[in-house]
């Protein structure tokens, strides 16, 4: 056989592969979809509510995350201040919360017990807390601190990619800052924004934590498909699941159709506009001293959280400040095998996760760009798929495809054991590691490795010392963003678990039923240093 055949016949398996993974279980719901009473659902004010809840709450998240995080990316990337460099990667932290994390972070700080409502009730002797964090504005709050990061990073690097030379030519010819920002910098900023508010508007119609914890009688439709789901109304469950992956998949469309018609290009002396220093010592104070409080007011949900952990068990009552600290709650994490399972769960189901979704990736990008194989738009849509598709329709999805047995029709029963949530992990990570090794293997200049073979390299001996080193970058990013999100997830580990399999985000959530806050915010820690070392190799290793 020959090569080109070879890799045109691997090409076709993992195109079947990924479509019995990704594509089947999708068109399974849309099939068990029809089954539902269509007069009933399309009349019922309860469905249409939670649509319009998805789809207004999305958008309120993009416009208030644009609202943080551009001027954010304006003052770090154009002004020069004491102290800029360190809180320019301190305004990036949110992006280090796990979801389900974050929200009890604000529980725990802005809930009617937190730091901030019994501060605000000593200050203003009040008796009781003077808000509620409940429904659509506590939801807000979540989604702006926790999304505002993607404007922030994209719009930062959008910025210092356009070229002084364009900035310079608008002045020569009379144009003031406000004419040039309008004409020049947003223009050439359109793509770097167009593709923060596609990655928050799908992050937040995805979003389950924030609306099930906060929400209360406001639903969304992520909520609305676990409580049909939970009352035994398969088939209405089903029918929402395909409406939210229609809303998500038009959201996907429309944005990119417009991010696409807004493409601009640019040509110049390849450098970034010099830095504004403010030189006058009180605007320069002022300056650092307002970059030193935000940065206090976005830490504040991660030290909540490590106070939380370090109280005991039934010693903090109605006392501004804890009593007494101790790492009680830690020590029952580690020394208690219940506690101790679900940290191992996360650990292992993550890395298998992430090990499976690399590898297929990377044959994936071998295929599509090196072999450029016949079937390659069809293996990098069907990668990139999962990421239009909300959590909660993917593991809706997967649950229908492995709760029957019947081999001939490619279906097992792999609901209730220890494979399925895993696998539901993988498929949400593909995304992730298939972006990543595309992008990997088209920076790779094939010239190496011919030239590798020139000199006698067997296959294996270029994969080991002249590919693999050169997508290390690629193969580090995408590892640590699909373990990261693996390690963390909550949307699909909810629908799917069982007692024996719970992650952390799962045991979290029972910590908190019981009212042991201190074990859930020592998990939450755990959580968040996990990620935080994952994600630091993950960039140090892809320098």
């Amino acid at each position: 056989m020959t090569l080109r055949r070879r890799a045109d016949l691997t090409a076709l398996l993992l195109t079947l592969g990924l479509a019995w993974l990704v594509a089947y279980p999708l068109l399974l719901v849309v099939a068990q979809a029809a089954h539902a009473d269509l007069r009933s659902f399309f009349g019922a004010r309860s469905e249409w509510a939670a649509l319009w809840g998805s789809l207004w709450i999305s958008v309120a998240s993009v416009a208030l995350a644009a609202a943080v995080g551009v001027p954010l990316a304006l003052v770090f990337e154009r002004y020069d201040f004491p102290g800029r460099r360190a809180l320019g990667a301190l305004v990036a932290l949110p992006a280090v919360l796990p979801p389900l994390v974050g929200v009890i972070a604000f529980l725990f700080l802005y809930g009617e017990s937190g730091f901030a409502s019994r501060a605000a009730q000593a200050v203003f002797g009040l008796d009781h807390a003077p808000w509620r964090l409940r429904g659509p504005a506590a939801i807000l709050l979540v989604h702006a601190y926790s999304m505002y990061v993607y404007f922030y990073l994209f719009a930062r690097a959008g910025l210092a990619r356009i070229d002084a030379s364009m900035v310079e030519a608008a002045a020569s010819l009379g144009a003031g800052p406000w004419r040039t920002f309008r004409r020049v910098v947003l223009p050439l900023l359109a793509p770097a924004l167009w593709g923060a508010a596609l990655l928050t508007f799908m992050t937040a119609l995805a979003s389950f934590s924030a609306p099930y914890i906060f929400g209360g009688s406001f639903r969304v439709m992520t909520t609305q498909i676990v409580a049909t789901k939970l009352n035994g109304d398969l088939p209405t469950a089903m029918l929402e699941t395909v409406m939210l992956a229609a809303l998500a998949i038009v959201g996907f469309a429309v944005v990119q159709r417009t991010e696409g018609s807004r493409l601009v290009v640019t040509v110049g002396k390849g450098t970034a506009p010099p830095l504004t220093a403010i030189t006058h010592p009180v605007a320069r104070r002022a300056a650092a001293l307002a970059g030193w409080t935000l940065a206090v007011v976005l830490l504040l949900p991660h030290v909540t959280l490590l106070v939380v952990s370090l109280v005991p068990p039934g010693t903090w009552t109605t006392e501004a400040i804890p009593p007494a600290w101790s790492l009680r709650n830690y020590g029952a994490l580690f020394a208690e095998p219940e506690r101790l399972r679900p940290l191992l769960n996360s650990v292992w189901m993550a890395a298998a996760a992430t090990a499976a979704a690399v590898a297929l990736a990377a044959l994936a990008a071998h295929l599509a760009v090196r072999r450029r194989v016949a079937l390659r738009r069809a293996i990098e849509t069907l990668l990139a798929l999962p990421w239009a598709v909300p959590g909660t329709v993917v593991a809706i999805a997967l649950a229908t495809l492995f709760s029957v047995r019947s081999p001939l029709a490619g279906r097992w029963v792999l609901v209730g054991t220890a494979a399925i949530l895993p696998l539901a992990y993988l498929v949400r990570s593909l995304p992730l590691t298939g972006r990543a090794l595309l992008a990997g293997y088209r920076q790779l200049d094939p010239s190496l490795e011919e030239a590798a073979e020139s000199l006698g390299a067997g296959r294996w001996r270029r994969l080991w010392r002249v590919t693999l080193p050169l997508l290390k970058p690629a193969l580090a990013v995408g590892a640590s963003l699909a373990f990261v999100t693996a390690l963390g997830d909550f949307v699909t580990s909810i629908l799917l678990y069982t007692y024996d399999t719970r992650p952390i985000s799962i045991e979290i959530l029972s910590s908190l039923r019981l009212d042991d806050v201190g074990v859930a915010a020592a998990f939450g820690v755990v959580l968040m240093a996990v990620s935080a070392a994952a994600l630091g190799v993950g960039a140090r290793a892809g320098r």
